[in-house]
């Protein structure tokens, strides 16, 4: 029998019998209580502590019940043999409250989302696209059962036939697959893949990482004028090649149908072991002019590529809908490896959208955000031309898309831009950011704007933060080129004179003919200057 001196706090908000129980169990595990000890009775224990014998009882049982005692007949509890924690490991710590911040330090909240993947929530088609869920939910209890792994039969077909008809995409409906995002079917695809594989750079991160998740080795390629250099193409060991044709991310860029010529022919050299991934993410808005014909159109559906889109942007981001054509090549391979694979989007919004589509909702729902869309690109573009000078920006990759490129001159670092665009509240990228080597310095001062989550009435105050933002980081970073000279202290200054000094004694020496008398002179002189200058300087230090 044991005697307890646990202290009890009847004014603290945690219970009395929790305090008891937190108490026990502590001593318990730090070995105060050993195994087999008898426990105080309830009656005991609880006059010592002045508390109730159920407070005691309550306690008691909660420590049975997780292992600390055992209850035994006419003997009450007893301390169950308990195995420490190995030295070194402690249990978890509750979490601690987060630091208090200052309001100063307090980054400010955006008000202006440039973001290149956000998109307007409130085009989206709310009315019809309830409407048939409602129908299939009460007409379709057939689809929460299991579906088939590469997506319901019905939306492949529909998706089959309006990439036919719209991006001259030659598919069986067998060779789609559908999945919870490119990503996601990047990742599936990557395993698949014969080799190494090219990709764009200013390019599109995300897609890198996915194929370097997935053990596929990436050559950073660049881009010109024209997409992805086949030059560079041809110079690689790359057995595969990641492109966004129709719209290059993130310049702008279309693909021309030479270049795109040229590409397949790099694939047709080697059947069976190069392929090409066209990301086609976002063609379904091109303003001014048709897109061109797809790769994977243009190659046929025996051909070596791999068409991927998604409805992240025509619908929006939370519809986790994308899906992918793949060649008759790799149709086995796939259904070998994935076929026991659950789909990863519902059936009821693949059910939806296979509705959506052939009822000709899906392309009136296109031509109203096309409309809208080209509305705010024009309002964002006039903002941009009316609050910056001709000379000072250059706005590109217009004709396209969801974002656009405003190039700056005599830009200040994309660093002091970045800390200036989190200060006035602006969620924007540069062109740097998707530069996968780090090492293309004419990336550098150009703006990747996206206008997708943008308000139409913003537009204007847009053009007008962003002026002052461009402003506010040159000021920034002419102000930190001032402070960083005067952190010099007096020592490196007169270092620095002192070299000078030796420069100009050269050059009379070598250039102006000075004879050895005029610049020891002069040398003698100048010495004697910086002497009395140091001493002068660091007795002012002293003092002051």
């Amino acid at each position: 029998m044991v005697h307890l001196t646990t202290a009890l706090d009847p004014a603290s908000a945690v219970p009395l019998y929790e305090q008891l129980y937190r108490s026990l169990a502590a001593e318990m595990r730090a070995g105060t209580l050993t195994a087999g000890t008898r426990m105080p009775g309830k009656r005991r224990l609880a006059a010592e502590l002045s508390v109730s014998v159920n407070t005691v009882d309550t306690a008691y049982q909660m420590l049975a019940a997780e292992g600390y005692l055992t209850a035994r007949e006419r003997s009450g509890f007893t301390v169950q043999e308990y195995l420490a924690l190995p030295q070194g490991v402690q249990p978890p710590a509750a979490p601690s409250a987060p630091a208090a911040v200052h309001p100063a330090d307090a980054t400010p909240p955006v008000q202006f989302d440039l973001s290149t993947r956000g998109v307007d929530p409130g085009l989206f088609p709310f009315r019809t696209w309830a409407r048939l869920q409602k129908e299939l939910l009460y007409s379709a209890p057939e689809l929460l059962t299991p579906g088939d792994a590469r997506g319901d039969a019905a939306l492949r077909q529909a998706l089959a036939g309006y990439l036919a008809e719209y991006r001259g995409v030659q598919c069986d409906p067998e060779q789609l697959v559908v999945g919870a995002g490119l990503e996601y079917l990047l990742g599936l695809l990557a395993p698949l893949l014969p080799g190494p594989a090219a990709v764009e750079t200013p390019g599109y991160p995300r897609a890198r990482q996915v194929l370097e998740n997935n053990g596929v080795p990436c050559r950073c390629l660049p881009v010109d004028a024209d997409g992805l250099s086949l030059t560079a193409l041809s110079a690689s060991d790359a057995a595969v090649c990641y492109v966004t044709p129709s719209h290059q991310f993130p310049t702008g860029v279309t693909m021309p149908a030479g270049r795109r010529a040229e590409l397949l022919h790099w694939a047709a050299r080697a059947p069976g072991r190069r392929y090409i991934i066209e990301d086609d993410y976002d063609s379904e808005f091109r303003f001014d002019t048709r897109p061109l014909p797809s790769l994977q159109g243009m190659a046929g559906a025996d051909g070596p590529v791999v068409y991927l889109s998604t409805c992240s942007r025509s619908l929006a981001p939370g519809i986790r809908i994308a899906y992918m054509v793949l060649p008759r090549q790799l149709l086995g391979a796939w259904q070998e490896k994935y076929e026991l694979y659950s789909g990863t989007v519902g059936r009821f919004e693949q059910q939806t959208l296979a509705r959506f589509i052939t009822g000709g909702y899906f392309t009136r729902h296109l031509a109203r955000e096309r409309t809208a869309y080209k509305a705010r690109r024009d309002a964002l573009a006039a903002a941009l031309r009316s609050s910056f000078a001709p000379e000072e920006l250059t706005l590109a990759g217009l004709h396209t898309g969801l974002h656009l490129l405003a190039q700056l001159k005599d830009p200040p670092p994309d660093a002091a831009l970045r800390a200036a665009a989190r200060q006035y509240g602006v969620r924007c990228s540069l062109l740097s950011d998707y530069d996968l080597t780090g090492t293309a310095h004419s990336a550098a001062g150009t703006l990747v704007l996206g206008y997708g989550s943008l308000p139409d009435a913003d537009c204007a105050a847009a053009g007008e933060r962003l002026k002052k933002l461009c402003t506010a980081a040159r000021e920034a970073y002419f102000a930190e080129l001032v402070h960083i000279l005067f952190l010099f202290d007096h020592k490196a200054v007169l270092t620095w004179i002192s070299w000078l000094v030796f420069g100009v004694l050269l050059l009379g020496r070598t250039v102006w003919g000075w004879r050895a008398k005029t610049a020891l002179r002069l040398f003698w002189a100048g010495f004697v200057v910086f002497a009395v200058a140091y001493f002068v300087y660091s007795f002012v230090l002293e003092v002051f």
